[in-house]
C-alpha cells in the first residue's frame, strides 16, 4: 500500500506540473487526478475541493521556504530580503497561480487565503524574534514583501550594489566605504 503522504505529494506534484504547463484556468480536479495517477475519489480523500488542493500547495510551498531558511547560512531577515534569482522561476509561477486563485475567491476568506496568511505569519514571527524593535521588523518585512512582489510582476531586479547598501542599512550594519 502506498503511504498517504506519498499519494498526497504525488497529487500536489501533479497540480504544480499542470499549473506550470497550463495555468490556473485549466486546472480541474479531474485533470489533477489523471496527472497524479489517482482516481478523483482518491484525490478528494486528500483534498475535498479545488480550493483545498490549492491551499495544500501553498502550505507545501511554505514548508519548502521554511526548509530553505533552515538550510541557509543566514539570519531570517537576510533570507527574507534576498533577491529572487532564476532558480526560483517555478516557485514564482506557482505563487502567481496562488495570487490568481486568491482573486477568484468571492471576497470571503477561504482556505487558500488562510494558508497564505499562516505562511506569512510564520515568517513575520521569525523577523519579530530577530529584532528588539517591532517597527524595524515590520520595515524589513515590508521591504522583503516588495522585493518578492517585484519578482512576481517580472520587474527588473535592483542594482546589486545599491541593494547591498539598502540591506546593510536595514540590518544596521552599514559598511565603511
Amino acid at each position: 500500500m502506498i503511504p498517504v503522504t506519498a499519494t498526497r505529494d504525488r497529487i500536489l506534484d501533479a497540480l504544480e506540473r499542470l499549473l506550470l504547463e497550463r495555468g490556473l484556468s485549466q486546472i480541474t480536479l479531474e485533470a489533477v487526478a489523471a496527472e497524479a495517477g489517482v482516481s478523483k475519489g482518491g484525490l478528494l480523500y486528500h483534498f475535498r475541493s479545488k480550493e483545498a488542493l490549492l491551499a495544500g500547495m501553498v502550505r507545501r510551498l511554505g514548508e519548502r521556504s521554511d526548509q530553505q531558511l533552515a538550510e541557509a547560512d543566514t539570519s531570517v531577515s537576510e533570507w527574507y530580503l534576498q533577491t529572487v534569482d532564476a532558480n526560483t522561476t517555478n516557485e514564482l509561477a506557482l505563487f502567481q497561480s496562488t495570487i490568481a486563485a486568491l482573486r477568484t475567491v468571492d471576497g470571503k476568506p477561504g482556505e487558500i487565503q488562510q494558508a497564505v496568511i499562516d505562511m506569512m505569519r510564520s515568517w513575520d514571527e521569525g523577523l519579530r524574534a530577530e529584532f528588539d524593535d517591532p517597527v524595524q521588523a515590520e520595515i524589513v518585512r515590508l521591504v522583503g514583501d516588495g522585493i518578492y512582489l517585484a519578482a512576481l510582476l517580472g520587474l527588473p531586479q535592483p542594482d546589486p550594489e545599491l541593494y547591498r547598501k539598502v540591506v546593510d542599512r536595514l540590518l544596521g550594519r552599514e559598511r565603511a566605504e
